[in-house]
């Protein structure tokens, strides 16, 4: 009864309002570093996080933010991810919605790449999170090689982290941050993804993304902030 309760569209739109809010109070009350800024750019790119640091993302965002940038996500037409969309379309980005398979060889998976690079080609950077949905944490699925090589724009390795928050008992350790923390992103190299044998970036992927996740939880330890 509970979990249908939840379920209710009505009461998945008020939640993903009181999150959005939680959210951005405490994201806003984070005092955040970026490591690597250099990195960032006005052209488009395929920014990837680990799904643990997608309550993360919009401190990514702000740090990205420039004069008319503009960002997109994807999410999965499961319930769980029309939820996100709704949380992150309150940080102002944009949602394209695909299906919630891992390989996108079925129709919405299709669908969902061919949007990611309609607003890739009119100038939007996107964000995406290799190992989501579902999971296994840390394991890079191709969409994003995929989508970098297709394209023709680089990947940009990020990780988010924060001195106060909790982890949260799903697959993934998803980070909720706690207010009035100190935040670090770290921002690595891109990586360049030919659109011929695309296929033989994930490896290189999953390793860079796992290098600065590596480094951001080091880097959060440090006491000089912010952006």
């Amino acid at each position: 009864m509970l979990k249908s309760f939840l379920r209710h569209p009505g009461v998945q739109a008020w939640l993903a309002a009181l999150v959005g809010r939680y959210l951005s109070f405490a994201l806003r009350t984070t005092r955040w570093r970026v490591v690597g800024e250099a990195h960032l750019t006005d052209a488009p790119v395929v920014a990837a996080l680990w799904h643990e640091c997608l309550p993360l993302m919009p401190a990514l965002w702000l740090s990205m933010r420039r004069p008319g940038a503009r960002v997109h996500a994807l999410a999965s037409r499961h319930k769980d991810g029309l939820f996100i969309g709704a949380i992150m379309r309150r940080f102002g980005v944009g949602m394209v919605h695909g299906s919630s398979a891992r390989d996108g060889r079925d129709k919405g998976g299709a669908a969902g790449v061919r949007a990611l690079l309609e607003v890739l080609a009119q100038g939007s950077h996107v964000v995406l999170t290799p190992d989501g949905p579902r999971g296994p944490a840390r394991r890079a699925a191709a969409g994003v090689a995929q989508l970098a090589g297709l394209s023709g724009v680089p990947v940009l390795p990020c990780a988010a982290r924060t001195t106060r928050a909790w982890l949260l008992p799903t697959w993934d350790r998803m980070i909720l941050p706690l207010p009035w923390g100190r935040g670090v992103v770290v921002v690595g190299a891109p990586i360049l993804v030919p659109r011929v044998g695309w296929e033989g970036s994930v490896p290189a992927i999953e390793a860079t993304l796992n290098d600065v996740a590596a480094r951001a939880e080091v880097e959060v330890k440090k006491k000089d902030v912010l952006f």
